[in-house]
């Protein structure tokens, strides 16, 4: 089984994020779910990324850093859209990455240096995303640039589709994305 850090996104750590954690665990997983916003939460996410911005994107960074001192190497970094930030960097820098999950977001790859060798991710995103519409092309980037790499994109699904505690959600792509992310999971045991 794998050990998986989830970061969540600017609305906070919300009900979905810890609900998506769960299903992951009663597959038999241990899953982390560090608090970057210190227990705020918020009703949208514009307010959210002000209240990122406010705090400053680097103190993010580095709340996520510090979640996995003492956590061993061998771990699955997984976000939604802001919470990829942490997860991207360390699955970029900190040696022993197993696997990367990116949820409503992804980064160049050149923004944390090189793509490790051999590290596989998914990449999972709405096609009717506003917000995620801005990191498709460093998406498809990875995907075509790693081997290991797969960009899933879901029809018709707006920003955090995948989190179930807010109206964006999408029961029948979030299942989608739940099946892939579990497959993705078993398949590096």
């Amino acid at each position: 089984m794998a050990e998986i850090v989830l970061f969540h996104h600017s609305q906070g750590l919300t009900a979905g994020v810890r609900a998506f954690a769960d299903a992951l665990a009663a597959e038999g997983h241990t899953v982390h779910v560090p608090d970057l916003f210190e227990g705020r939460t918020f009703d949208d996410v514009e307010t959210g990324v002000a209240h990122a911005q406010e705090i400053g994107f680097d103190t993010v960074l580095d709340r996520g850093t510090a979640a996995v001192d003492g956590l061993p190497a061998a771990l699955v970094y997984a976000g939604f859209s802001m919470g990829v930030m942490p997860a991207q960097r360390l699955a970029q820098t900190r040696p022993g990455a197993v696997g990367a999950l990116f949820l409503d977001a992804c980064l160049p790859v050149a923004e944390f240096g090189t793509w490790p060798d051999g590290l596989p991710a998914q990449v999972h995103g709405g096609s009717d995303d506003e917000w995620f519409a801005e990191d498709l092309e460093a998406a498809r980037e990875l995907a075509a640039s790693v081997a290991e790499a797969d960009l899933f994109l879901y029809p018709g699904t707006a920003h955090l589709f995948a989190d179930s505690s807010l109206r964006s959600h999408d029961p029948q792509a979030a299942g989608l994305v739940l099946q892939r992310v579990q497959g993705f999971l078993a398949a590096l045991a």
